[in-house]
């Protein structure tokens, strides 16, 4: 009776080359630290998870009533893609802006964070033939009231 010995190899493979972020990942990795924070300051936050929304984040608040974030994220020091934004005036609803500066591979990394009231976020914007940002250099040097302002979430002071 032969006797063979068959040798496997397993090869893993990434589905993805190491090092290189898809555009969904940098759209989910300040989606996850907004609501880390939000948790951590004891707000009582939920994650949509969908493509195409214009509300990423809820957050109950004490009196049954819900705030709501559009949450704008750029791995490099560049202006928030803005064309889908929609003219949400509300005092319940935020845009809340996260710039990893350029380190989003860097765990050590703590983004920059702009919280601004949607009546507010106008004053920001720049619109071009093709396309609408959130303007950094306009946020950087106007915007400097909603740098970490997470008392107008966490503490329902709209």
């Amino acid at each position: 009776m032969a006797r063979y010995i068959v040798k496997i190899r397993i090869l893993y493979l990434p589905l993805r080359q190491v090092g290189i972020m898809s555009r969904y990942d940098t759209n989910l990795a300040p989606e996850f630290y907004i609501l880390s924070m939000l948790h951590r300051l004891g707000a009582e936050p939920s994650l949509t998870l969908a493509n195409k929304k214009a509300v990423d984040i809820y957050v109950a608040t004490s009196h049954d009533k819900f705030i709501t974030i559009d949450v704008k994220g750029v791995a490099g020091a560049y202006d928030w893609p803005a064309s889908n934004i929609k003219e949400i005036s509300r005092k319940d609803h935020f845009y809340v802006l996260v710039s990893y500066e350029g380190s989003i591979q860097d765990p050590t990394c703590t983004p920059s964070v702009w919280i601004i009231p949607s009546d507010k976020i106008a004053g920001f914007r720049k619109r071009y033939t093709t396309r609408t940002n959130i303007s950094r250099a306009l946020v950087k040097s106007n915007g400097e009231d909603y740098k970490d302002a997470w008392h107008l979430i966490v503490d329902g002071k709209m």
